[in-house]
């Protein structure tokens, strides 16, 4: 697997076979840290301003979740909807724009990508998505673009090079069912951008990931890197719900729905209450097997996502009635390690590279 291939190996270096590595880290220190839309704890998600601060923080992967463009361009959004991440509605020039779609089962009104070309979307400058619990992040809002594809692999490249490390990318591809059924299917593009770029190739640092089966499934014959199967905590993938298949990602964490997934993927990443559920009044209530499952099956875990404000937390690390404020988030993070994981996905990278490092020093 490639999730923790580091040194000459990663950067392309060596092309003799290398030796293999071990089904699964065995230290805390080799957990790998997931910039979750960059360090957009501290920027405006999806921004390439966010993705180079958390590779300077020390994430070993940077995520880009990929959307299109109406001309085929591959863009970084964390939704194809851009009303909450972009100055869209204050650009009268788009107002005709806004407009009311269906995205798996759900009624959206607002401004979407694959209605720009890149050259429009281009215009666009970013803002912050939650500036209730984020306000020191609006100070950054109309200074950058929505970037493509291509220029976060090319930011990738320049600051590998620039780190002396390998800095990892995880795309993951957002509503492929919807996008396939309006021609513009996101799969080919990400898979000629990595075959372009020289990451589809086996221990390449990359992790492409999907909340969809059959298209991982698909990918999986297209792509020699690690496919990673996101879980959430309620519901069923839209292309279980579209095909009638009666399955929900419940039952994708069961041993033999996690010996299905070994099949084509080489990763899971559930929420985190799929690891540690939060019961009723807020609390946690408990581990569940399916780490060791998962492991069993031979699959690594990289739930998502620690962000360090109380309003994000379980009550058990809250600190104080203001939502914004910074919780106990290194108990949290140290409850999510000892459930055995091998990476995470964080908001705050610096945050989650302290607790990873300091839990492996104390273990």
């Amino acid at each position: 697997m490639a999730l923790f291939v580091t040194g000459a190996a990663a950067l392309g270096l060596i092309t003799a076979p290398a030796v293999a590595a071990p089904d699964r880290p065995t230290g805390t220190e080799q957990v790998a840290v997931f910039g979750h839309r960059g360090a957009s704890g501290y920027r405006p998600e999806h921004t390439l301003a966010s993705y180079e601060l958390a590779a300077r923080m020390g994430a070993d992967y940077i995520e880009p979740d990929l959307v299109p463009t109406k001309d085929g361009v591959l863009v970084a959004r964390h939704e194809n909807e851009i009303g909450g991440t972009t100055d869209v509605a204050a650009r009268p020039e788009f107002a005709d724009r806004r407009t009311t779609k269906v995205i798996d089962g759900q009624e959206l009104t607002g401004w979407f990508t694959e209605d720009f070309t890149l050259a429009e979307l281009k215009t666009l400058r970013a803002k912050e998505r939650i500036p209730e619990f984020r306000p020191n992040n609006t100070i950054y809002d109309g200074r950058y673009e929505v970037p493509t594809f291509q220029e976060v692999l090319d930011l990738r490249a320049r600051l590998s090079r620039e780190l002396h490390r390998e800095v990892g990318v995880a795309p993951e591809t957002k509503h492929p069912s919807y996008f396939a059924r309006i021609g513009l299917p996101l799969e080919p593009g990400v898979v000629e951008a990595l075959t372009r770029n020289g990451l589809n190739r086996p221990n390449a640092k990359v992790a492409v990931q999907s909340f969809e089966v059959a298209n991982l499934k698909a990918l999986d014959e297209s792509l020699a890197v690690d496919l990673v199967q996101l879980i959430s905590s309620s519901g069923a993938p839209q292309d279980f719900v579209e095909s009638g298949d009666p399955r929900t990602y419940a039952d994708l964490v069961e041993p033999e729905g996690l010996r299905e997934v070994a099949g084509y993927a080489d990763v899971i990443g559930p929420d985190t209450k799929v690891l540690l559920p939060v019961g009723e009044d807020g609390f946690l209530t408990g581990p569940t097997p399916v780490v060791a499952d998962a492991h069993a099956a031979g699959l690594e875990v990289v739930p998502y996502t620690v962000r360090a404000e109380n309003n994000f937390l379980p009550a058990d690390f809250q600190t104080s009635d203001d939502p914004a404020a910074f919780g106990d988030v290194f108990g949290f993070f140290q409850a999510l390690f000892d459930t055995g994981i091998d990476g995470i996905f964080a908001d705050h990278p610096d945050i989650a590279v302290t607790a990873r490092d300091d839990h492996a020093t104390n273990r």
